[in-house]
């Protein structure tokens, strides 16, 4: 059940293309009014066919009732994400990209009920993008910097990796420093939503806002290609079947700290999961 005196926050996974828009347009607005909610953060840094966000779909994503959307290692794939990362203060991208990018990776906010939100952005390392800063030294360096009740009310951090290892260590640091802790880009929400020891909420991965119909959210036939032989094959988005919207859902208390984590899962294939108030 719900506790009382607490934040309510909704973190969506990422938002993957056409049907992912429309998994987040169909069902975000029942969430927001079932669970209460106080503040909406959503990985989108696939949601331009797959590939980036454009100043199009960024508009529709927050007309959707998004506060603030996170990127990842796709973030650089449209080119007026410059533009957008220069003006627009709900847009971020990963804090641990080299010194003189462009853009924020931590910003702080105000949810509905007065209080201070920092969000955060990171990329992992692991089998992912070359020439990253290191996340955790990313990670500690910002822990010096800020501190939770001092700079801010509450904290999300968006870990963005492949490994499951990476996004567990990177948890462990912050435990007690942030509120919740979110894993995306395998597009698999995994069964581990949790409250660590020192209180802070972690989910290893969210999942995917799109068709689970799908190799992540892909056309089986323009992946299948590159397992079987060598050779570049064009990606295409798959369409088939109704999407499915996955996201973390957590109650923070006036302390900072997770009080109740859950996972969120509505339409397509997937297991229904709404949590009760």
């Amino acid at each position: 059940m719900t506790t009382s005196n607490v934040t309510r926050l909704l973190f969506l996974g990422d938002i993957f293309g056409n049907p992912g828009r429309s998994a987040v347009k169909d069902h975000l607005p029942m969430l927001k009014e079932k669970l209460k909610l106080d503040f909406v953060i959503a990985n989108s840094e696939n949601a331009t066919g797959g590939f980036g966000l454009n100043k199009d779909k960024a508009n529709d994503i927050f007309g959707y009732g998004v506060d603030v959307a996170t990127l990842g290692n796709h973030t650089w794939d449209q080119k007026d994400v410059f533009e957008m990362l220069q003006h627009d203060k709900r847009i971020l991208r990963p804090i641990n990209y080299p010194p003189g990018t462009v853009g924020k990776g931590y910003r702080v906010f105000t949810a509905n009920n007065g209080k201070r939100i920092a969000v955060v952005n990171m990329l992992g390392r692991l089998f992912m993008e070359p020439y990253l800063d290191c996340p955790f030294q990313a990670s500690r360096e910002l822990q010096r910097e800020t501190k939770l009740g001092d700079d801010y009310d509450m904290m999300l951090v968006d870990v963005h990796a492949e490994t499951t290892s990476e996004k567990r260590g990177l948890g462990y640091i912050w435990d007690g420093k942030a509120s919740i802790v979110v894993g995306t880009h395998t597009h698999v929400p995994t069964a581990d939503a949790h409250v660590m020891e020192k209180g802070t909420g972690f989910h290893t991965d969210t999942g995917m806002c799109g068709t689970f119909n799908s190799c992540i959210g892909l056309a089986f036939e323009s992946t299948i290609p590159r397992f079987e032989r060598k050779g570049k094959f064009p990606f295409q988005a798959s369409s088939k079947g109704e999407p499915t919207l996955c996201a973390t859902y957590a109650e923070i208390g006036d302390d900072g700290l997770c009080k109740r984590i859950e996972m969120v899962r509505v339409g397509g294939l997937l297991q229904e999961s709404i949590p009760e108030l």
